[in-house]
């Protein structure tokens, strides 16, 4: 061990370490902390300073030895029971830590600072009520503790508690105003509750204070997105990516905000990042394109064989399902589509391509010269707005067309196809679907009109039982699948839905079909401020809300227009 000039005592060694400390000479003065504790064992201070070096330089079993060492010298100081419970949380001995906060506690029962640790501790073993509990009381010791305000507010939003995690963060933040990462938690609280402008705000507040936090710019250009005013999202988004490139959850979001100006043609490429964005294809049949069947780029396809897989809702596979006709047209020998059963027999009449099911494609993978997404292909062949394939492409099984006709004709009048409600796994269902049946009752004061339900799964109880005054009839239990949708669809003189797949088969059926949007969250494929669909032409009328949550406007309008 080294020895120190002058330090001819553990007085003095304890002096020297603490200017070498002083000094940033942190390795010096671990040596000399360890020669006033080889001369006088009993130097508490030196156990202290030694493991405050220790930390500093990261070497936190060492600095836990120290603490321990001068705990067993001085047992009653409750300083030492919260550095020790701090060293254990940095190694993630959570159970050690919180026996030595408590121990801090029961020594001081006002020790705010071993309260807060402590709060820290239970969050991190995922103790949550325990730590709202425990910052609840740090910040009655100590209101003014930001820290402790702000950690309350991620326990209320990690348990799912908006407005608790909004009236937190709010506290901290009036006692730190420019607070970057408060104001981008706050505008994460506001966002999920889907108060968008208000997400905006906070998001903007942040980066007034940190303007490179590219996850703000990437959540600021998201709540844009989803308000609607698209060229103030681009700009977000494109800043975010300057400042993290690559980031595939920014791109994918800049792809769909391109997709939704109807810029398809820049659109496409960010769009493709969503096979690796966190989410992945949570609907898709395959986890992702491997090496043992070479993902088709737009590489010429006669006498070529490609496996189209189904990705993300039912509605996405039907509305691009046109493509595959396009394929074939273009040469290609075989197309195998691996779709979910509830859309195998509806595709199986596509001409020139056999559906199947899961297991049966992967064991096909092999046989197929290249594989590829069905939401992949329009990016190679290059779609536009004025090039979409045409919409038209799908037909009702005969038979069922003749079993649903009879099924049906006994209905006087117009017959008109409902669905209000779309699926349950879609992350802006609570938006795009009605909240009930009874919205749509001034449709039942137009005369001479009978109403369908082709509501299948959520929805469907209602169906069975509309409330009084609602003629509907309901089919939901009788349909199988998407076949049998479809046949039923082929009997109706207009479809009436929300933003879901029955308006997808619609169209691409030729029937028309009145789809209502939502004032937030519209998806990209129907850009914006237009009534009708390029997708659909002809056929496709849309009906906007103008705000969110009221479909009362957009009800009254359909009735009119159904008059």
């Amino acid at each position: 061990m080294p020895t120190f000039s002058g330090a001819e005592s553990a007085q003095d060694a304890l002096e020297q370490a603490m200017r070498l400390g002083a000094q940033g000479r942190f390795e010096q003065a671990v040596a000399a902390y360890e020669q006033a504790l080889a001369q006088d064992p009993e130097l508490v201070e030196a156990y202290m300073g030694l493991g405050l070096m220790l930390t500093t330089l990261g070497r936190l079993p060492e600095a836990i030895q120290a603490c321990q060492g001068a705990l067993a010298l001085r047992p009653e100081l409750p300083e030492l029971h919260n550095n020790l419970g701090s060293l254990f949380n940095c190694l993630n001995q959570h159970a050690q830590a919180e026996a030595a906060l408590r121990q801090a506690i029961a020594l001081r029962p006002l020790y705010v600072e071993a309260h807060y640790g402590l709060g820290m501790t239970l969050v991190a073993m995922n103790r949550l009520e325990e730590a709202e509990a425990v910052f609840q009381l740090a910040i009655v010791l100590r209101p003014d503790m930001a820290d402790a305000h702000r950690q309350l507010a991620s326990v209320f939003a990690r348990r799912n508690l908006p407005r608790q995690a909004e009236i937190a963060y709010r506290q901290a933040l009036a006692l730190q105003p420019d607070h970057a990462e408060s104001l981008k938690r706050l505008g994460a609280v506001l966002h999920g509750q889907q108060r968008l402008q208000e997400a905006v705000e906070a998001y903007r507040q942040a980066l007034a204070v940190q303007p490179d936090m590219a996850d703000v710019l990437h959540n600021l250009g998201t709540a844009l997105g989803q308000l609607g005013r698209l060229p103030e999202a681009e700009a977000a988004l494109r800043r975010a990516l300057a400042l993290r490139p690559g980031y595939a959850e920014t791109q994918f979001g800049l792809g769909m905000i391109l997709l939704g100006a109807g810029r398809l043609d820049e659109g496409w490429p960010f769009y493709e990042s969503r096979h690796r964005t966190r989410r992945r294809l949570q609907h898709a049949l395959h986890p992702g394109l491997g090496p043992q069947c070479p993902s088709w780029q737009g590489e010429p396809l006669a006498g070529k064989s490609l496996l189209v897989w189904h990705e993300q809702g039912f509605g996405d596979v039907i509305q691009f399902g046109r493509y595959l006709s396009v394929l074939k047209a273009q040469g290609a020998a075989r197309i195998t589509l691996a779709c979910f059963p509830e859309l195998r027999a509806l595709c199986a009449g596509i001409p020139g391509i056999e559906a199947v099911e899961v297991d049966a494609a992967v064991a096909l993978m092999p046989e197929h010269d290249y594989q590829t997404f069905v939401m992949a292909i329009p990016r190679w062949l290059n779609t536009s707005l004025q090039t979409i394939a045409p919409a038209v492409y799908l037909q009702a099984d005969a038979r069922r067309a003749q079993t649903w006709r009879e099924r049906l004709a006994g209905l006087p009048g117009r017959k008109i196809g409902l669905a209000w409600r779309g699926s349950v796994t879609n992350l802006n269902d609570s938006g795009r679907s009605l909240s009930s049946l009874a919205v749509l009752e001034p449709l039942w004061r137009v005369p001479g009109l009978s109403f369908v339900s082709l509501q299948k799964g959520p929805g469907e109880d209602q169906a069975r039982n509309p409330p009084p005054g609602q003629p509907l009839l309901h089919l939901g239990s009788e349909i199988a699948d998407f076949a049998d949708t479809a046949a039923i669809v082929e009997q109706l003189d207009l479809v009436i839905s929300v933003d879901t797949a029955v308006a997808h088969l619609a169209g691409s059926m030729g029937k028309r079909c009145w789809v209502m949007l939502p004032a937030l969250n519209v998806d990209w494929r129907w850009l914006r401020e237009r009534e009708d669909s390029p997708w659909y032409p002809g056929t496709m009328r849309l009906f906007r809300q103008t705000e969110p949550g009221r479909w009362d406007a957009i009800v009254m309008a359909m009735a009119q227009a159904l008059r």
